[in-house]
């Protein structure tokens, strides 16, 4: 008798970003704190908006594991593989603080700009990390 040992799920960004907003999903002791710059989530975001693959992401569910928060999970979805692409998501677009590699909390913004977006220009810079110029409404790029 073959036993299933995984199974393979394909979720949209909306289901993953339901998971994160309903606390669904949490982070075991063990992973790192979130390290990309903030330039490397402007990109996951751009290769997000583009169609591009942006990897897998590996959940258990296992009520026993020890959170980063020092709880437990109780039946939560862990992320063993993917933090840093789900942490871009919760900070970026859910707009959820992540600790920092300095263990501090932060939010990354990014600012999108609706008319690159719209031109034919394949390089086009549609998105980039919120400064304030963005706030300032320069550029013409959206927060």
């Amino acid at each position: 008798m073959i036993i299933e040992k995984y199974n393979p799920n394909s979720l949209s960004v909306s289901a993953i970003l339901g998971l994160i907003k309903a606390g669904d999903i949490a982070i075991p002791e063990i992973q790192r704190p979130f390290v990309w710059k903030k330039k490397q989530v402007r990109d996951f975001l751009d290769s997000l908006y583009r169609g591009y693959p942006t990897g897998y992401l590996i959940i258990w569910k296992n009520p026993n594991v020890k959170l980063k928060d020092g709880s437990y999970s109780s039946g939560k979805k862990i992320l063993i593989d993917g933090q840093q692409r789900v942490a871009a998501l919760m900070t970026a677009v859910a707009g959820i603080p992540v600790i920092n590699s300095n263990y501090k909390k932060e939010r990354i913004k990014i600012a999108f700009n609706p008319f690159e977006a719209l031109s034919k220009d394949k390089d086009a810079k549609i998105f980039a990390v919120q400064d304030q110029s963005h706030l300032k409404g320069k550029n013409g790029y959206q927060i």
